[in-house]
């Protein structure tokens, strides 16, 4: 039963993956109210294109709309802000915490096609939807093939021509 046991544990001062885990969690939960020991985070963000607009979207639960900040300097779109840690709830009372809590920022570098003076930034249900339109110039244009039916029409006389 001991040699079993030896060779479980490969190496007497290695930890398990599942002990780093619980410390990481114990002691998460021993200082959840000092802002220093908050995760930074960037929020997960969805990007898609249409014909007129680029659209980003936003995951951002529990962010206070008016703690955020939407920019753009020299075609640099960045969105700052902040969640805050919920102060209402006793730190001894949490089991565990695995949201991220205090500043983030995330930036995105736009092409000059779009027409930075008309995004618009809507807040709903925790997701942050911003709508870049496109100037005309960049938006995708179709161009109509038209089928010369005098070309047609000379090249089917022809073939009748040359069948008789």
């Amino acid at each position: 039963m001991r040699g079993m046991n030896r060779w479980e544990q490969p190496s007497r001062g290695a930890t398990t993956l599942q002990d780093q885990i619980n410390r990481m969690f114990s002691e998460g939960v021993g200082h959840a109210g000092e802002e220093s020991n908050l995760t930074l985070w960037a929020p997960a963000v969805d990007i898609y294109e249409t014909e007129s607009e680029l659209v980003i979207k936003a995951d951002l639960p529990d962010v206070n709309p008016q703690n955020l900040d939407i920019r753009v300097e020299n075609n640099i779109l960045t969105i700052r802000g902040e969640r805050k840690f919920e102060s209402k709830v006793n730190e001894d009372n949490y089991l565990r915490i695995e949201r991220a809590y205090g500043s983030f920022s995330r930036s995105f570098s736009l092409a000059n096609s779009v027409k930075t003076d008309d995004i618009k930034a809507d807040y709903q249900n925790g997701v942050l939807t911003l709508s870049l339109p496109k100037r005309e110039e960049a938006k995708p244009k179709q161009i109509k093939v038209t089928v010369g039916t005098h070309a047609v029409g000379t090249h089917v006389m022809a073939a009748a021509a040359g069948a008789r």
